[in-house]
């Protein structure tokens, strides 16, 4: 799960993490007294959309000359110039894709002098089950290039979960940025405090960038993402309010409501699998096959008939989808119990786009031979590598 900026900022100020003093607004009045609560005479009005590249980003509805969806603003009539330029506009970055993102909420945050900027994110390294802690000197709008042209200039630093935290790692950290004396010191305190807020909060990903040092000596955290993993959430009910689901996309919502796992790819195939690694080799043999799939969607062991109907009425949400391949493996789940989801779910949504499915496990007879007498177009494959081709070949017949 994604949040807000300045959620994040909230969230880091709680584990001691200095950043610059800001509010959320929602409207332009809000922007206006936010700026108004502030020393100045510099501000900062930020877009807030769960995507990075804002600086840079543009907005669609504004000329191409326009500012991007971060703005220093020199006055409080420069944030209200800038709020009403921002909310309800459409903004893209390179994260957004062409259809951008909607700004529905901006963050004022006071203004800093800027000595120098840097890179601090914190990552789970997967491949050694510890976290990364990843520093440069060169923070700012621009890592991406820098990660690209210049990996030399990117340290990381893995930390055993284990064993937690230790001083080395902070002077590390201060080592990698080249800073001395009180800054020195600094930058072991911050990163201590960014990896305890890391590992108290489950987070999945925390980057500051920029980390900047201020022209009075001090580390602050000017910009900073934030992710968690979201198998951890009813740990931390505070942070699962955070969530904006008008962020997200909409079919991925309703299928979070239905504990179904579900994201939306670019192909005309939907998919129906029980189990990601299922769900995985379901995707890759119908590229196999010269097709595409539409979605990853894992609808669990305990699929029931309505579990199973949302999730039909989930795929069938995206126009782009030409048919559906069901790909089951009944363990937990019986196959005659699965296929009275099926059908009723198919019924149940008036489907109208070719279905294969795919039964095996316990009770697949049962399972084929109440798909074979519900009266329904459904095409029954014998293995997987059949289902791949019945469904092609049914999208191709039917266009």
């Amino acid at each position: 799960m994604n949040i807000h900026e300045y959620q994040a900022k909230e969230l880091l100020a709680d584990f001691g993490v200095g950043i610059p003093a800001g509010f959320p607004a929602l409207t332009v009045e809000e922007a206006v007294a936010a700026a108004k609560k502030l020393p100045g005479p510099l501000f900062v009005v930020k877009a807030q959309i769960h995507a990075g590249g804002r600086g840079k980003g543009k907005f669609k509805e504004l000329g191409a000359d326009a500012k991007g969806g971060v703005r220093l603003a020199k006055s409080v009539d420069d944030v209200e110039a800038d709020a009403k330029d921002m909310l309800g506009n459409t903004l893209v970055t390179v994260q957004t894709g062409d259809a951008g993102k909607e700004v529905n909420r901006l963050y004022v945050t006071d203004g800093v002098d800027i000595a120098e900027e840097y890179y601090l994110a914190l990552l789970v390294d997967r491949a050694s089950g510890q976290v990364a802690m990843v520093v440069s000197t060169e923070g700012g709008m621009d890592i991406e290039d820098v990660a690209h042209n210049t990996p030399e200039k990117i340290t990381t630093i893995t930390i055993d979960p284990a064993q937690g935290f230790m001083p080395h790692h902070g002077r590390a950290v201060a080592y990698a940025l080249k800073l001395d004396g009180d800054l020195n010191k600094q930058a072991q305190k911050v990163a201590r405090q960014l990896y305890d807020a890391f590992m108290a909060l489950d987070g999945e990903m925390l980057e500051i960038n920029p980390l900047v040092e201020t022209k009075d000596g001090k580390l602050l955290v000017l910009d900073t993402k934030m992710s968690f993993d979201g198998n951890a959430l009813y740990r931390h009910p505070k942070v699962e309010a955070l969530r904006d689901e008008t962020e997200e996309d909409p079919a991925e919502v309703e299928a979070s409501k239905h504990d179904l796992a579900y994201i939306k790819l670019d192909g005309n195939i939907g998919c129906m699998v029980n189990g990601a690694g299922l769900a995985m080799a379901t995707m890759d043999i119908i590229k196999l096959n010269g097709a595409f799939p539409a979605n990853f969607l894992d609808v669990g062991g305990g699929a029931s008939k309505e579990k199973v109907t949302a999730a039909f009425k989930i795929i069938l949400s995206d126009p782009a989808v030409e048919g559906i391949l069901v790909n089951i493996f009944g363990g937990i789940m019986k196959c005659d119990i699965i296929a009275d989801g099926i059908v009723a779910a198919a019924k149940d949504v008036n489907l109208d786009v070719p279905l294969v499915v795919r039964l095996e496990g316990t009770n697949v007879e049962k399972g084929k031979e109440i798909l074979d007498n519900s009266g329904l177009p459904i095409v029954s494959a014998s293995d997987l590598g059949d289902a791949a081709k019945k469904i092609v070949q049914q999208v191709k017949k039917a266009a």
